[in-house]
C-alpha cells in the first residue's frame, strides 16, 4: 500500500459515521447522472423549447461530454493543494450553479456553453470523492467504498432520471436543472456535515499531480476503460431503437427499460466493488469476457421482449462491474497523485460513450440492424480483455510501488 493512501486511511479511525460521508459523497453522483442521462429523454421538448433541430440538440449532450473530459485532468490537477473536502464542496457549487445557469440560459448558444461548464466538475468531483471515500475505510475495503459513491450515478438512472423525464416531460423541460440545482444544494450541505476534513498533502502540487500522466499502467487502465467500457455505451446508445424495432416493445414501456438497466447498473456496481476488494487485475480479467458473451446474448435475445428485459438487466450489471476495479486499479498505478488518476477515469468513461456511440452508428448506417452495436461492443470488450492482459503481464516485470 501506498503511503499517500496507508496515510489518509488512518482518517477512517476518525470518522465514526464513515456511512454518512459516503452517502453524501454518492448525493452528489446522483446529481452528476440526472443531468447528463436525463437529457437524453428530453431532447425533443429541448428542441422545440429552443427552436433547433435534433443533431443541435445533440451537441449539448455533446458538450457535457468535452466538458467531462477537458474538466476531469484540468480541475484535478488545479485543486491539488486543496484540502479533499474543500476541493470536493467546491466542485459541487460550480456544479449546482453551472446547472441553474442552464436553466436561465435564453438561448441556444448561450445553452451550449452552459452545458459545457457543467461538464467540467464532473470527472474532478468523482475522482476526489473516491479517493475520500477510499481513505475513510481500510484498504482491504477500498472497492466497496469506492463503488458506493459511484452506487449515486446508477441509482440516479433508476429514480432520478425517471423522474426528471416526467417532470421535465409534464410541467417544462428547464425544471430539470432546478432539480439538479436543488440534489446540488443537498450533497453541497451533507458533504459539508459529514464528510471529515483531510489536511492536503504536504507535498500536493500540480505537477506531483500531472506525473500521473509519465506512468504507463495509468494509461493502460484508462484504454481498458475507454475500449472495454465502448461496448457498453454501443450498446446503451440504441437500447431504445432495439426495445422497440427489434424487441417489439411498446414505446411507453421504455422507462421500465431504463429502470431495468439502472437496476442491473447498481447490482453490477456493488458487485464490482467487493470483486475489486479480492482482486483487481482478477476483477478485469474475468468481467470483460463476461461482457463480451452477455453483449454476444443480448443480440440474440433482443429478438423476444421477455429475454430482451432479462439481458437489458444483465447488460447494465456486467457493465458496471468494471468502474470500481478500473477506479481502485489507477489509484495503485498513481499513489502519489490519486486525484487526478482517479478523475480521468471519468474523461476516459465519457471517451468510451463517444466511440461506442460512434462505432454503433457506424453498423447500423451499413444495414446492419439495431443488435450490430451489442456485437461491436463484444468486440470491444475482447480487446479492452487483451489491454487487461497486457498491463498484467507488464506489472508482472515490473510491479507498481508499494
Amino acid at each position: 500500500m501506498s503511503s499517500v493512501l496507508s496515510q489518509s486511511t488512518a482518517a477512517s479511525t476518525r470518522t465514526p459515521r464513515v456511512g454518512m460521508a459516503i452517502f453524501a459523497l454518492a448525493m452528489g453522483g446522483v446529481g452528476i447522472g440526472v443531468t447528463e442521462f436525463t437529457m437524453m429523454g428530453l431532447l425533443k421538448e429541448v428542441e422545440q423549447g429552443l427552436g433547433i433541430s435534433t443533431p443541435e440538440a445533440g451537441h449539448l449532450i455533446s458538450a457535457y461530454a468535452l466538458g467531462v473530459v477537458v474538466g476531469a485532468p484540468l480541475l484535478a490537477a488545479v485543486g491539488a493543494k486543496l484540502p479533499r473536502k474543500k476541493l470536493a464542496l467546491g466542485l459541487l457549487l460550480f456544479f449546482t450553479v453551472a446547472n441553474l445557469t442552464s436553466f436561465l440560459a435564453p438561448d441556444y448558444g448561450t445553452m451550449l456553453v452552459s452545458r459545457f461548464a457543467a461538464g467540467l466538475p464532473h470527472g474532478a468531483f468523482f475522482g476526489v470523492a473516491a479517493v475520500i471515500a477510499a481513505s475513510l475505510v481500510p484498504p482491504t475495503r477500498r472497492g466497496w467504498a469506492i463503488s458506493m459513491v459511484m452506487a449515486g450515478l446508477s441509482v440516479s438512472n433508476v429514480v432520478g432520471v425517471p423522474f426528471a423525464t416526467w417532470l421535465g416531460q409534464t410541467f417544462g423541460w428547464r425544471l430539470l436543472f432546478v432539480l439538479v440545482g436543488a440534489i446540488g444544494v443537498v450533497a453541497l450541505v451533507m458533504v459539508w456535515k459529514f464528510v471529515p476534513f483531510q489536511a492536503a498533502h504536504p507535498d500536493a502540487s500540480i505537477r506531483r499531480e500531472l506525473g500521473a500522466l509519465k506512468r504507463l499502467q495509468v494509461w493502460l487502465a484508462l484504454l481498458v476503460g475507454i475500449v472495454g467500457f465502448g461496448g457498453f455505451f454501443a450498446t446503451y446508445t440504441y437500447i431504445a431503437h432495439t426495445m422497440t424495432g427489434v424487441a417489439g416493445i411498446p414505446s411507453g414501456l421504455l422507462p421500465l427499460v431504463v429502470a431495468l438497466y439502472g437496476l442491473g447498473m447498481v447490482a453490477g456496481n456493488i458487485i464490482g466493488g467487493r470483486l475489486a476488494d479480492k482482486s483487481v487485475m482478477g476483477t478485469l480479467y474475468r468481467v470483460l469476457p463476461a461482457i463480451a458473451v452477455t453483449l454476444v446474448v443480448y443480440a440474440v435475445a433482443a429478438h423476444w421482449p421477455w429475454s430482451a428485459l432479462v439481458m437489458v438487466f444483465v447488460v447494465g450489471a456486467f457493465g458496471s462491474m468494471l468502474i470500481p476495479a478500473l477506479q481502485t486499479r489507477l489509484l495503485d498505478a498513481s499513489p502519489d497523485a490519486p486525484s487526478l488518476a482517479s478523475s480521468l477515469n471519468h474523461a476516459a468513461l465519457n471517451v468510451a460513450n463517444a466511440l461506442g456511440a460512434f462505432l454503433g452508428g457506424v453498423v447500423i448506417g451499413l444495414g446492419w440492424g439495431f443488435v450490430a452495436p451489442a456485437l461491436v461492443g463484444a468486440v470491444l470488450a475482447v480487446l479492452g480483455f487483451g489491454v487487461a492482459l497486457l498491463s498484467g503481464l507488464l506489472e508482472r516485470k515490473r510491479p507498481l510501488a508499494a
